[in-house]
């Protein structure tokens, strides 16, 4: 099977794009941030010690997701052309879900992927003094669409 990120003597490569169709992309991804229901008590009512999180997690979600070639080594720089980022809390969790759109050569699953991992580290910043044990989970891609390889959905 040949790998697309290694060349024919094993060394790690930035795929070559150059011959792909430029099409409408989008990807949205999901995880789970899990603590107790009283700080999810502080959190909607922005009680933490360490102020209002959910705002400030829907611009580390922005900021990382158009950070994320910066981040992941091997990642194509994207010209993003939007991102949506829902935050819905629970009895005991914080469910990210981020959706990321560009118009380009190569999907954005990765800054999905980074923008909901980023959101999550955040939130965990400021619910630590409150919760040390809190834990960041179930981070997957739940959607695609757009490029060679076509639409899904996960459990479609």
């Amino acid at each position: 099977m040949k790998l697309s990120h290694v060349d024919e003597s094993g060394t790690a490569q930035m795929v070559d794009v150059g011959d792909k169709d430029v099409t409408k992309r989008r990807a949205v991804a999901t995880g789970t941030i899990t603590t107790r229901s009283d700080v999810i008590d502080m959190i909607a009512e922005a009680g933490l010690p360490k102020g209002d999180a959910l705002p400030v997690a829907r611009i580390a979600a922005v900021m990382g997701a158009k950070r994320t070639s910066d981040l992941i080594p091997l990642c194509h720089p994207l010209p993003l052309t939007g991102i949506d980022v829902e935050i819905a809390l629970g009895d005991d969790r914080v469910t990210i879900t981020a959706a990321v759109k560009t118009v380009s050569k190569t999907g954005v699953e990765m800054e999905a992927l980074t923008a909901v991992t980023t959101a999550a580290l955040t939130i965990f910043d400021m619910i630590k003094a409150v919760d040390n044990q809190a834990v960041i989970g179930d981070i997957k891609v739940i959607e695609k669409s757009g490029g060679r390889s076509g639409d899904w959905t996960r459990g479609a």
